[in-house]
């Protein structure tokens, strides 16, 4: 039954982060908060209140680890130090930032969690929600039965669907905070928090969290639902989590509360009856103690059903808002085994560039881990009776590093020529093709009528075509000005850099240009940024030129084609800068466009 009490004043944001951190502070099993479109520029203000609810009105703050894409295994689990004595150096191993320490639970902020490493993808993983956390690293083993730590992340409404449903799941508090302007200071983050049992979580509870999720919602949004009230009840001083929590907690969160459906007539408290089966007729045979056999019925047995009342088309009555739970509606395709770095070719110098994001024992003596080569063999001198500092080949270590894209996918969009024709069928193969290859992918966009200037291209890159940039990239609206050359220079630029900064390992790339040739901007006036004189065929004339230096380019790696907007009149000019590229044609339109 509900409670007869009036629904409560809507909370502001900041009393919302402050409720959702004491909840997160008194519970483990709600360790992982994660907010989403909170302002970049309120993540260290926000830290800092949950660090102080972690220690307390009167204790230290707890520590806080930033995380995020460079972050490394290493850096996470284990940290060496070397320490001065009488016989000499000591190098002692001890357990890292996140694994759990004397004083308040260390905190964890995530400032963008699409963008995670692995590393730190993995950490979550393990950590969130774990009963048991088993560390071993060299010089190290440690069995914690409940991880203590807590994790703050933070993330865009329209990432959420980059991002892996185990790493989201994981987090067990959600909130969307777009409209915070301001947070509590840490002088009030309240009271101490209760020491003890937890509230007793009734039946009548479970009900009302499943009514309030609806239907076929997922256990894991379910348990933490009803963790987050038995929090709020806690926190009230209550014995029992009351409808009147479940209802509070779901506010809290921002899901949409209704009114429950009417229950059966039966006692308060007392679970519905199932109702007997039907005894079995003389003469039945079946299995499993007189259990009566199934016949199939005719259709002259079949009794004639009544239709049910009238069902309306929308959302059930406990559907959620969406607020907390945006990858439910989010567009965005997810990277394949998110938690595992892709297949890198490893011949010749090219392993030994790009990010380290770790290490593993050496096969060879290239790119040598330095520090985790001293600290394995520190670890074990005493070990071997050395006299003498000594490293063994067991001792060593390479590093692993990030993978650099193999491949490559250059988009030239020219936004003028397109106008009613939608592009993407022409474009799908080859962002199909970008996205089974894990291929990187720029982009360079050319008349569009939202550049912030009408005579230079605009270009940005992005980590695989996943990005929501991509997208957003192929529907920008049309402009008057179209530099047609000055996209083709930036195309060139892109593609000698790849080429030379990653040398051997960039295997493929491809360069795709969507265009009806017809570019009215010359490359000076892109340059200088104000025309000078009259255009007339010169904006076409550099195009050319700049093709020409592409042309040039390893065709053992490249491969160019030119998208045909089939625009009359002028229609040869997708064909000419095709012929100066050295470029295969698509057929973009049915070559009747206007």
């Amino acid at each position: 039954m509900t409670d007869a009490t009036p629904d409560p004043e809507p909370l502001d944001d900041a009393r919302r982060l402050e409720r959702a951190f004491r909840c997160a502070a008194l519970d483990p099993a709600l360790a992982g908060v994660l907010l989403f479109d909170l302002e970049p520029r309120l993540i260290e203000s926000v830290s800092r209140l949950f660090a102080a609810v972690l220690g307390g009105p009167a204790g230290p703050p707890a520590v806080r680890i930033p995380l995020g894409a460079a972050t490394r295994e290493e850096e996470l689990w284990s940290s060496s130090r070397l320490e001065q004595h009488r016989d000499g150096l000591a190098f002692t191993v001890e357990p890292g930032p996140l694994v759990d320490r004397a004083g308040p639970p260390p905190l964890a902020v995530v400032a963008d969690l699409a963008n995670l490493s692995v590393a730190g993808m993995r950490a979550a993983v393990q950590l969130l929600g774990a009963d048991v956390l088993s560390v071993e690293q060299p010089g190290l083993r440690l069995v914690h039965h409940r991880p203590r730590g807590r994790w703050l992340a933070v993330c865009r409404s329209e990432d959420a669907g980059r991002v892996t449903p185990h790493l989201l799941d994981r987090f067990a508090v959600r909130l969307a905070v777009p409209g915070l302007r301001r947070v509590l200071e840490e002088r009030l983050v309240g009271p101490p928090l209760p020491d003890g049992t937890f509230a007793t979580t009734t039946y009548e509870a479970v009900t009302r969290v499943q009514q309030i999720l609806g239907p076929g919602a997922d256990p894991r949004r379910s348990l933490a639902l009803a963790r987050l009230a038995r929090a709020l009840a806690t926190l009230a001083g209550q014995r029992e989590v009351t409808v009147r929590h479940c209802e509070e907690a779901a506010r809290l969160i921002g899901l949409r509360v209704t009114d429950p459906a009417p229950p059966p007539d039966r006692a308060d408290g007392e679970p519905p009856a199932l109702s007997p089966p039907p005894p079995p007729r003389p003469g039945d045979t079946g299995r499993g103690g007189g259990r009566p056999a199934k016949r199939r019925r005719t259709e002259e047995e079949l009794p004639l059903l009544a239709s049910g009342p009238a069902e309306g088309v929308g959302p059930a009555p406990g559907a959620t808002l969406g607020m907390p739970y945006p990858e439910d509606e989010a567009v965005a395709l997810r990277e394949f085994m998110p938690l595992r770095n892709p297949w890198q070719r490893r011949s010749g110098p090219a392993s030994a560039r790009g990010t380290v994001v770790g290490t593993r024992r050496a096969r060879d003596l290239r790119d040598i881990a330095i520090v985790r080569t001293v600290r394995e063999a520190a670890v074990h001198q005493r070990v071997r009776g050395n006299t003498e500092f000594a490293v063994a080949p067991v001792d060593l270590h390479s590093n692993i590093r990030a993978p650099a894209p193999e491949r490559l996918l250059t988009l030239l969009l020219d936004h003028t020529c397109r106008g009613d024709w939608d592009w993407q069928d022409a474009l799908t193969p080859f962002l199909q093709w970008a996205y089974t290859a894990r291929a990187a992918v720029h982009v360079i966009a050319v008349g569009g009528a939202d550049a912030a200037d009408e005579l230079r291209s605009e270009s940005f890159g992005a980590r695989s075509v996943l990005d929501p940039r991509v997208l957003a990239a192929l529907y920008r609206p049309k402009g008057r000005a179209t530099p047609l050359a000055h996209g083709i220079e930036q195309a060139g630029q892109v593609l000698r850099q790849a080429f030379r900064r990653q040398g051997s390992a960039l295997a493929e790339a491809w360069l795709v240009v969507v265009t009806d040739g017809r570019g009215n901007i010359p490359l000076r006036a892109s340059h200088t940024g104000r025309l000078h004189g009259p255009v007339a065929a010169q904006g076409i004339e550099d195009g050319l030129t700049a093709a020409a230096s592409i042309a040039a380019l390893d065709r053992g790696r490249l491969h160019v084609a030119v998208v045909d907007a089939a625009r009359r009149p002028y229609g040869d000019l997708p064909f000419a800068l095709a012929e100066t590229l050295g470029a295969t044609v698509v057929e973009g339109r049915d070559g009747h466009g206007g």
